[in-house]
């Protein structure tokens, strides 16, 4: 899909409580997306009923019609009405939810989520989020809300609201800011299929944990089709040539640094991955940012939540 011209808004930023809970509902209910918090990136979020609403977030963030968008749900009960749930699903999110993992299911028969925000796929992606500025719009709003990461596509996905200004400034009306993200990459995405989890994506929780909640093998994802959000083999693009695995910068690099590689940012200076993973995105939007004309970040390693931030990077890096 190619982005869609849209009329300039002003765009409100509007600290975290009723009032900006009361706005965001109303704008939800007339049919507009709004950028809300979660506790993996920021989200643009409308009613995944509303097929305009939903038409409304592609043409904001630009992003291409063949890559579905999650589905947030305040619980299990809600969600099972849009999706069908197995044994190992249940497992799945008993253990993980509300959190940073995004199940992908066989939509029910009778979901009622529009199909443009599952790219018209037979299969819905579904989470549960703990972040409290999400859960409140879902309690007041009743309504499932489609949410990507609140960005133009291919951007870096957004852990700050200064971050969802840099690329939606004029182009929605509100940003619910409620401070920065604590996972700070976006939702693991795994589905259950041939008897294995299937990684479609990965994050927060892990291959481990999935494997160890649902008892079944965990396997990679397999071929080059869409299934999943996030799929796309060029995504988080700063702008920028982003080299990776850098033991040090050149003088034209901006460099992003981890453990005892420093540099003009540092992800984690004690190498916390959980300390990079929040980091990671603030820090490639100041690589962009920087008058330097290249980015270098320093190597991550591949264990635990290290998997996700390389991952990032390896498609920031495309």
């Amino acid at each position: 899909m190619a982005e869609r011209p849209i009329e300039s808004v002003a765009t409100a930023v509007v600290p975290y409580g009723d009032d900006a809970i009361a706005r965001a509902a109303r704008l939800v209910a007339e049919g507009q997306p709004v950028a809300v918090p979660t506790e993996t990136v920021y989200g643009l979020a409308a009613d995944a009923r509303n097929a305009e609403a939903v038409a409304r977030i592609y043409a904001a963030k630009g992003r291409p019609d063949f890559n579905p968008l999650i589905v947030h749900v305040p619980d299990l009960a809600v969600a099972g009405r849009l999706g069908v749930f197995g044994a190992a699903e249940l497992a799945l999110a008993e253990a993980f939810w509300p959190g940073p993992l995004t199940l992908v299911v066989p939509r029910a028969h009778d979901c009622p989520v529009a199909s443009i925000a599952t790219a018209g796929l037979d299969t819905i992606a579904i989470r549960v989020p703990a972040h409290r500025a999400m859960r409140a719009l879902l309690e007041t709003t009743g309504a499932p809300l489609a949410a990507p990461s609140a960005n133009a596509s291919g951007r870096v996905s957004p852990t700050k609201a200064e971050h969802v200004l840099a690329s939606l400034d004029g182009r929605i009306a509100l940003v619910i800011d409620d401070g920065a993200t604590t996972a700070g990459v976006e939702s693991t995405i795994a589905r259950v299929a041939d008897g294995a989890v299937q990684l479609l994506r990965p994050g927060p929780v892990t291959a481990a944990m999935l494997g160890a909640a649902s008892g079944l093998r965990v396997s990679g994802r397999k071929g080059a089709e869409v299934v999943a959000p996030g799929m796309l083999a060029s995504h988080y693009a700063p702008g920028k040539p982003v080299r990776l695995g850098a033991a040090d910068f050149a003088a034209d690099e901006y460099g992003i640094g981890f453990g005892g590689v420093a540099g003009d940012y540092q992800l984690s200076a004690a190498g916390d991955l959980t300390e990079a993973a929040a980091h990671l995105f603030d820090a490639l939007h100041a690589g962009a940012a920087s008058a330097k004309p290249k980015i270098a970040v320093a190597a991550i390693p591949f264990e635990g939540l290290g998997a996700a931030i390389n991952d990032r990077l390896a498609r920031a890096a495309v």
